[in-house]
């Protein structure tokens, strides 16, 4: 791999490729392009270690995908920076071997990424980039971070996402009672005081909240309520044919969708990537029901509201007030609560480092990328390099985009295609399901008349076998 070490006055070699932001996804991009000899990368983060939703990583909460879906085993089994080769390092074979869990907690997968992004020499944290220039002379895009200017033939952005307030919850954007998920852990404690606690989402996040509440809150008295938009309490789909809606295979179908039908079948999906899982769910069930052996069911100070939408929010007379609307029977009523936790969600959003190329990328009529198979960005001509994202996608890619199972496949792609040559060979087919059927054929006009057709001679058993099997 080339030195990029300033010798004798020259300036560095330029890197083949830097990544701006060190999530999950620039992390597998990062360990798969380790091996490769022909790539040099580089990665940088403003922050000054990884952490992966520190917020959110509560006592049993567990992921939602398999331990496969780590770094890179999806595309490389061998790789030594997979789930497996840290259990290795860390001791946990036979413990993990004999748990015989598919999903990790949390905790563990956030331990693992870190032990990757410690020991990766291409990541670099504590660099925040602060400007990205486009040298239409070197054809380079000149990276500006920590007072230092690294210099890339190509640049992927995996910057991730920032958490949605609701605009009803604008009002309150500072109180110090209403937290977002993301902060939920490290702001728990402002909730200590709280008599009346709200938790408005439906999804995992939302699940796991409400969960952690009722643990940490049972027989003190707090009235704890669940309030979501969704008509039902609906588990995620977790169907083995359902999931194959998180395949590469579904994801070109997807992409070869017009942009209209793609805005809107995604929020038509909420189940495959919004909901919260169904064992999230039974605890929940199982913990009220426990709670309320020997009681009437109403007993609890517990209210779980589907199908209401928080229309405004303020602060009242005697604490927060928010005003709902039940969907199905239009009836209206105020909520009256001390504190607010929104599990409402996070969304792509355009780093500003980008600002100074912003007139060179080719926006959708949204002011979205346009981004092709290889995740590549549409751009001006001008523009020459490479512009890769991770998880700004899914209006092109669909469900799949923020789904840590396609994590590793999306960056061998995106590798792939920079080095200009295959470095890790991907599978052609990876679902049972056939996304988009076969074209209908061409009309064609009757046959002329001819002879009259002869008896057909059918094939004996066994001619037929050795037939169809030849044809295979």
């Amino acid at each position: 791999m080339t030195s990029h070490d300033d010798t004798a006055g020259r300036p560095p070699e330029p890197y083949d490729l830097i990544g701006v932001g060190i999530g999950p996804f620039n992390l597998s991009l990062a360990a798969l392009a380790d091996r490769a000899e022909t790539v040099s990368a580089l990665f940088l983060d403003a922050r000054p270690e990884f952490r992966w939703h520190p917020g959110m990583l509560v006592d049993g909460a567990r992921m939602q995908v398999p331990f496969l879906a780590d770094l890179v085993t999806l595309v490389d089994p061998t790789n030594p920076w997979s789930f497996l080769n840290y259990l290795r390092d860390q001791q946990r074979l036979f413990p993990f071997y004999f748990g015989e869990r598919f999903q990790l907690p949390r905790r563990e997968y956030d331990h693992y990424c870190r032990w990757a992004a410690d020991r990766l020499p291409n990541c670099r944290f504590g660099s925040p980039v602060t400007a990205v220039h486009w040298d239409a002379e070197e054809r380079l895009y000149l990276v500006h971070a920590a007072g230092a200017v690294h210099r890339a033939r190509h640049l992927v952005l995996g910057t991730g996402t920032e958490p949605v307030r609701p605009a009803a919850f604008a009002p309150l954007s500072r109180h110090p009672a209403v937290l977002h998920s993301a902060d939920y852990l490290t702001r728990r404690r402002a909730l200590d005081a709280a008599r009346d606690v709200t938790v408005v989402g439906s999804g995992q996040s939302g699940a796991e909240v409400f969960l952690d509440l009722l643990r940490h809150r049972a027989g003190d008295g707090t009235r704890l309520r669940w309030l979501t938009r969704t008509r039902a309490i609906a588990p995620m789909e977790y169907s083995k044919l359902g999931l194959e809606q998180f395949t590469p295979d579904y994801t070109r179908y997807f992409h070869g969708l017009p942009a209209d039908v793609r805005d809107a079948l995604v929020p038509a999906q909420w189940q495959l990537h919004k909901a919260a899982s169904a064992e999230t769910l039974a605890e929940i069930h199982d913990h009220l029901y426990e709670r309320t052996v020997g009681r009437p069911i109403d007993a609890e100070p517990v209210e779980i509201l589907p199908g209401t939408a928080v229309t405004e929010a303020a602060q009242g007379p005697g604490g927060l007030e928010l005003h709902c609307r039940h969907g199905d029977s239009g009836r209206r009523h105020l909520v009256r609560t001390d504190a607010v936790v929104l599990a409402t969600g996070y969304r792509a959003v355009r780093p500003a480092a980008l600002d100074p190329i912003a007139d060179l990328i080719d926006w959708d009529e949204q002011g979205r990328y346009r981004v092709d198979l290889d995740h590549r960005v549409a751009t001006r001509p001008e523009l020459t390099g490479g512009l890769y994202v991770q998880n700004a996608e899914l209006h092109t890619h669909g469900v799949g985009t923020p789904d840590l199972g396609l994590g590793a496949h999306r960056a061998a792609v995106i590798l792939n295609a920079v080095a200009g040559k295959t470095l890790h060979p991907l599978p052609h087919r990876t679902a049972w399901t056939t996304f988009l059927p076969p074209s209908a054929p061409a009309f064609a006009p009757p046959a002329a008349p001819g002879p009259a057709p002869q008896p057909a001679v059918l094939p004996r058993p066994q001619e037929g076998t050795e037939r169809a099997a030849a044809s295979r």
